[in-house]
């Protein structure tokens, strides 16, 4: 084994256990990634650089801001009134289905789930439909019809800007539409017969502003609480607002058995439970909330302030900060009461905890400010009515850019990468964002991943290190024939998304994909379709995908509910891949 594999790999690896474990940004790790391979004399500097010029690149880029424009012009608003005609909770799944089936295909499906996760909680809820129900349907739609051209999904892009670098032709924009149709249609129909059944049944109390689960927040004993002298256990607190006793700090410093210790003045209890519980406890124990960077909240305050519920978005700025730095930074008169992470219980101090996509705060802000953090693109408000925005030409307009923009590039008028750039300009110049919220609106955390990874596909290939993963594993099947490989290649890709980065996927397994067929004999084109497929489709785990982490707190969903209903939707997808990948794309063609 030569050295530039041995380095390779070495960095592959170290890549994917970061990548699995999330110990680094994945951002952070691209960017690690990319320093190592040129340190280690993988890849040049102008290799290195590549990334950041590359089509791929660009077009995903260019993508976010055609998608912030269709949102604030207004062109996404008819989607809320058509979901709020449907009246039937079975016929409401399938309309979810198809209006991801009309926009998926064409507008990154990140931000299609973050227009329309609190469009399908409020309509929901006008059928009497708990969003349990929907929100699932919703990401996993989402998934399905990105599939479906070229430009769904930046993992699209991603692995055939990959196979193009190898050598490969590449694909055309509607090239994967048949395979994509037939996948989605099949998983349209298993959602509409299994959904009833297999996902939990969380209802939401929206008419209250409150209900999208348990926080943790920080309360403090007043002067004149009546829990002074007594522990939490003996005052009756716990049992009467169903609440559970995180930690309790006296000076500065954590005590053990919380909820059996004599509580003081001034002392500060982390308290987990539902909203309103929190609030009843508070105005009858005589506590208050504790705010940073500001004077704590007693019950005058909550006086002429609403209750919000709001979810960290993909492309927040936030993102990685804290709620000291929030509430001093952020230029809205707004107080973080509580936070929700749904893969774990905290139970540290608030001011410690980074934040994540998919957190969900609980805020208080006067009633007149909620209009504004409505627009706000660092957050998802989930205690939402269905809303319109004043309707203008503007919301036409936008719809036009987004079909010249994919129709110049599907009939060949010019590559994606430009159609997509002018029309992102066209958005800009015509006031359906301004350039502020253009900038805003591009998630550069993914940006950074495509960019700084996509020099390790071409590390992988040329050191031979693609080569030597082939021979040591699905070489190891090749004498089966092509379809028992290229079944095998989509089994891994789709188990290695659930658990890690699926742009990471894409690129560690493209160059694995491509080396396969030449040691085959045979097409790549299956191989990378199947790459392609299984790293954009990842149903299983709430963090395989960022639709899957968003809807995971705002659904109230447990773990298990996930691998319950998808689990069986990616056996379905590996099926219908091995059969249908080989027709549309022949082994020799």
């Amino acid at each position: 084994m030569s050295w530039d594999i041995v380095a390779t790999l070495a960095v592959t690896f170290i890549a994917v256990f970061l990548f699995a474990t999330e110990k680094i940004r994945m951002d952070a790790v691209a960017v690690l990634v990319l320093s190592s391979l040129v340190l280690l004399g993988q890849i040049d500097t102008k290799s290195a650089l590549s990334g950041f010029s590359n089509s791929a690149t660009v077009t995903v880029t260019a993508m976010f801001v055609l998608a912030a424009g269709l949102q604030n012009s207004g062109a996404l608003d008819s989607i809320g009134g058509l979901l709020a005609k449907v009246k039937t909770p079975w016929l409401f799944i399938l309309v979810l289905c198809g209006v991801n089936a009309a926009i998926s295909p064409f507008v990154n499906n990140t931000a299609v789930v973050a227009v329309l996760i609190p469009i399908v909680i409020a309509a929901s809820q006008n059928i009497n439909l708990a969003p349990s129900k929907s929100l699932i349907p919703l990401s996993f739609a989402s998934q399905m019809a990105g599939v479906c051209t070229l430009i769904g999904t930046s993992t699209n892009l991603l692995v055939n800007s990959i196979a193009q670098n190898q050598g490969h032709s590449g694909f055309g924009m509607f090239e994967f539409a048949p395979l994509g149709i037939i996948f989605f249609l099949v998983g349209t129909v298993y959602l509409l017969l299994t959904s009833r059944f297999l996902l939990p049944e969380s209802r939401l109390q929206l008419e209250e502003g409150v209900g999208f689960g348990k926080y943790v927040s920080e309360l403090k004993v007043n002067k004149n609480s009546v829990l002074i002298g007594k522990s939490l256990a003996e005052s009756g607190l716990i049992e009467e607002f169903s609440l559970f006793a995180v930690g309790l700090l006296r000076n500065g410093e954590r005590l053990s058995t919380p909820s059996h210790q004599v509580l003081q003045k001034h002392d500060i209890i982390l308290l987990r439970g539902e909203s309103a519980d929190l609030s009843g406890a508070r105005e009858k124990y005589g506590l208050h909330h504790v705010v940073y960077g500001r004077r704590d909240l007693d019950e005058d305050d909550f006086d002429d302030l609403m209750v919000a519920e709001v979810m960290i978005a993909p492309t927040s700025r936030w993102v990685g900060g804290t709620i000291p730095i929030l509430q001093q930074r952020w230029n809205k008169d707004a107080t973080v009461l509580g936070l929700q992470r749904r893969s774990r219980v905290i139970r540290e101090r608030l001011r410690g905890i980074s934040f994540k996509m998919g957190d969900i705060l609980l805020l208080t802000l006067p009633k007149e400010d909620m209009d504004d953090l409505r627009k706000d693109k660092d957050f998802i408000v989930l205690s939402s009515d269905l809303v319109k925005t004043e309707e203008s030409w503007r919301a036409k307009f936008a719809l036009w850019v987004m079909v010249g923009v994919v129709g110049t590039a599907a009939i060949g008028i010019v590559p994606i990468a430009i159609s997509s750039l002018v029309g992102a300009v066209a958005m800009c110049l015509a006031g359906c964002l301004t350039a502020d919220e253009a900038y805003q609106s591009i998630d550069w955390k993914i940006i950074l991943v495509i960019a700084g990874l996509l020099p390790l596909g071409e590390a992988m290939a040329n050191s031979g290190a693609a080569q030597f993963i082939v021979d040591n594993t699905l070489g190891k099947v090749g004498h089966f024939g092509p379809l028992v490989v290229l079944a095998v290649l989509y089994l891994l890709t789709s188990t290695l998304t659930e658990f890690m980065s699926n742009a990471g996927t894409a690129v560690l397994l493209t160059p694995i994909a491509i080396s396969t067929a030449q040691a085959l004999g045979v097409d790549a084109s299956p191989f990378i379709i199947a790459v392609m497929f299984a790293a954009a489709t990842s149903f299983m785990t709430p963090v395989g995908y960022q639709t899957n982490t968003m809807v995971y707190g705002a659904g109230g969903y447990k773990f298990g509910d996930f691998i319950k209903i998808g689990l069986p939707l990616n056996i379905i997808f590996w099926i219908l891949g091995v059969i249908f990948i080989p027709v549309f794309f022949p082994f020799n063609p």
